[in-house]
């Protein structure tokens, strides 16, 4: 009898989470931006904390922080909206080149035997490529469309998050449950302020040596990598992809190479060496489920979703990490530090 009573208590709990996310789904052009405004309130507010714990006032460390919000909101759609427009102008240029380097490849495929000429100019389209780019760099645009919505969302999480503590210290039924709260609150600011500063320098380290080769939109292309990286391994893949390819069109085959060498260090050393020993263990996630992640979320709620699947997934596990009897499917969805014993 008890088995069957917990086999229904599972049966209903999986319905309970199709049930939010089928809503969720329904309802993503609202649940998004306030998703959005949530993560960059995460990113804030340790910064917030301790500007208060400096002796500033509430109202002022308020002030400073929404001051940033919408400085930091307005570069990057300036850039953006900039890159796009000048980008879209340098289209056809783009196009003849690298139509000159996909001639070459096909010319000596043929040579070689390897593949048919119409198969290669189909798989091979430059203008599809270009425009693929173009369009990926518009979707970024079009996350900030909303930016009025999201600063004021913003600006009401701050406003309600003064009176959090409070709030669960009446939800709470006793002293394990209110720390529970406060781990799984902790954790997840912790993280996302690791990841910050990391994905800052991935970015500024990127941009600096673009810029330093002259490599057109380099402090877009920087921009670009300090958002991804948020995404862990798969992020600054697609971040190098726009740039390799129009290294290719600048400089050649050895200036794609040399740019696919910035990112692979720059992250190979910020990913392997700084996050790791900074972050601690029982933080990372498995890249299959970063991978699988990044496809339901971007399914649920459109490129944004791409951009937050890893935070979501994130909170997901140290929500099952801080219960003992669901702590099995943290570790499934970890990256196997949590089994490494010193």
């Amino acid at each position: 009898m008890k088995k069957y009573v917990r086999s229904e208590i599972g049966l209903d709990s999986w319905a309970y989470i199709i049930i939010i996310l089928a809503g969720i789904k329904v309802s993503a052009t609202i649940v998004t931006p306030f998703l959005l405004s949530l993560f960059i309130v995460i990113i804030f507010k340790p910064f917030a904390d301790s500007l208060r714990n400096r002796g500033i006032p509430g109202w002022l460390s308020f002030t400073i922080i929404v001051v940033i919000v919408l400085l930091f909101g307005f570069i990057l759609v300036s850039i953006i909206s900039a890159s796009v427009q000048s980008f879209s102008q340098n289209l056809p240029f783009y196009n003849e080149k690298l139509i000159v380097y996909r001639d070459e490849l096909i010319h000596f495929s043929n040579k070689m035997g390897l593949s048919d000429k119409e198969q290669m100019s189909s798989i091979l389209n430059p203008s599809r490529i270009m425009s693929y780019i173009a369009g990926a760099l518009s979707n970024f645009s079009e996350i900030l469309s909303n930016s009025i919505l999201i600063l004021l969302t913003v600006i009401f999480i701050f406003i309600e998050t003064n009176i959090l503590p409070a709030k669960l210290k009446v939800i709470a039924k006793n002293v394990e449950n209110l720390k529970y709260f406060h781990n799984i609150n902790h954790e997840v600011n912790n993280y996302m302020m690791i990841k910050t500063y990391t994905s800052a320098a991935t970015g500024i380290l990127i941009g600096i040596i673009l810029a330093m080769i002259r490599l057109d939109f380099a402090v877009l292309w920087g921009l670009i990598a300090f958002l991804l990286n948020y995404i862990p391994n798969i992020g600054s893949l697609i971040a190098a992809i726009p740039p390799i390819i129009l290294a290719l069109v600048q400089f050649g085959v050895p200036g794609a190479l040399g740019v696919a060498a910035v990112f692979l260090a720059v992250n190979f050393l910020i990913g392997n060496y700084i996050e790791p020993k900074v972050m601690g263990k029982g933080l990372g996630l498995s890249v299959l489920v970063v991978f699988l992640s990044l496809i339901f979320w971007g399914w649920m709620l459109g490129p944004v979703g791409m951009f937050l699947s890893v935070p979501i997934t994130l909170v997901f596990k140290i929500v099952m990490q801080a219960q003992p009897e669901k702590r099995w499917i943290a570790v499934l969805l970890g990256d196997g530090s949590e089994l490494v014993v010193d």
